[in-house]
């Protein structure tokens, strides 16, 4: 298997970066959809957390660690429906931090089955887990760089 040492220090950078806009912003700012956006920043943050979720284990059959809920709300597709609250902020935020790590357990574990070929909206095609954790990776950036844009409107 590939080393992912590297895949990991990115996403922790990245997760960390996005995490402080979210830490620096009220619940309000978290939730607001300036008028150039379909989205928000809590809806960027709930989405890279899901993605990530569903890019790795659901095409590999690996029960997530994820709700259903939260997949419905944060899948592509979805937009913001209704205002986040303080818990399920924190909940997100609990999340950000354990995904990583419940990753890094499982892959070292090797519990990962096979994996079910998958093209991105982006035009690139997973064939991996390890193809989904750094292609992830590029999907994360790119909404911290949404991100980094929504706050100059909130």
């Amino acid at each position: 298997m590939k080393d992912l040492s590297f895949d990991f220090t990115t996403l922790e950078a990245t997760r960390n970066n996005i995490l402080k806009i979210i830490n620096t912003r009220t619940t309000e700012q978290l939730n607001k959809i300036p008028s150039s956006f379909n989205n928000n920043l809590i809806w960027n943050f709930g989405h890279v957390i899901i993605t990530q979720q569903l890019l790795v284990y659901g095409l590999s059959k690996t029960p997530m660690y994820v709700s259903e809920e939260f997949v419905s709300k944060y899948r592509k597709g979805s937009k913001p429906e209704q205002v986040i609250q303080h818990e399920e902020i924190e909940e997100l935020k609990e999340l950000a931090h354990t995904t990583i790590k419940k990753l890094k357990e499982d892959i070292e574990k090797n519990i990962f089955g096979s994996y079910k070929t998958y093209t991105t909206s982006y035009g690139v095609t997973l064939n991996s887990v390890q193809d989904a954790i750094s292609f992830n990776n590029s999907h994360e950036a790119m909404h911290l760089g949404t991100c980094l844009d929504l706050v100059k409107f909130v």
